[in-house]
């Protein structure tokens, strides 16, 4: 009787994630930059933030990026798609439920204080429904049928954990040229402290 193969169980690091906000207009982003400069002032525990890039004048590009040194922040619109982006960047020990979990929870957070921050005047909204979530390092995660047939269990799981078993869908990124990731769309909405929950 001949054994089946098993694929590997493939690592995910520098899990990426963004949540899709409700403004499909224009934002003025020049107020975060002012924003971010008190998030390194006050250095929040467990982070060492750095400095402020703003890329804003690149079309669909990543906008304004606070730089950590074990992730970024910024307030995306690649792809046209206005979002706020965590980028993990330093190597996380533990589970790939473990990465998922500490990168949608920085996330959030940071949504969180933007949705609050009173200099945005209330802005920035996040939608409730879609985040984004992708990996990037092509050589732990190509984006190839194999990585999304090994990640798969572990990303629906995902879902499920964060929209809390309610009905969703996980739609993967088609273009091999981009980085392996997903779209994760909840057909109900749920508010940041409802998801935060979910992660506890």
């Amino acid at each position: 009787m001949e054994n089946s193969v098993v694929r590997p169980l493939t690592q995910l690091q520098h899990v990426n994630v963004k949540l899709m906000l409700q403004n499909t207009g224009a934002v003025d982003r020049e107020p975060l930059i002012p924003v971010f400069h008190a998030w390194i002032q006050e250095q929040s525990p467990g982070e060492l933030l750095l400095d402020v890039a703003d890329y804003r004048h690149v079309p669909a590009g990543p906008g304004v990026v606070l730089i950590g040194y074990e992730g970024d922040y910024s307030v995306d619109n690649t792809g046209n798609r206005l979002g706020v982006r965590y980028n993990r960047k330093a190597a996380l020990d533990g589970s790939n439920e473990d990465r998922l979990k500490q990168a949608a929870r920085a996330a959030l957070t940071a949504c969180k204080r933007l949705e609050e921050d009173a200099r945005l005047g209330g802005t920035l909204r996040f939608g409730g429904r879609e985040i984004e979530i992708f990996i990037n390092d092509r050589l732990l995660a190509p984006n190839s049928d194999d990585t999304r047939e090994t990640a798969d269990p572990e990303f629906r799981a995902f879902a499920r954990k964060l929209f809390r078993g309610g009905d969703c869908t996980v739609t993967y990124e088609g273009d091999r040229r981009r980085l392996f990731g997903a779209v994760f769309k909840s057909a109900r909405s749920f508010s940041i402290a409802e998801l935060l929950e979910s992660l506890d």
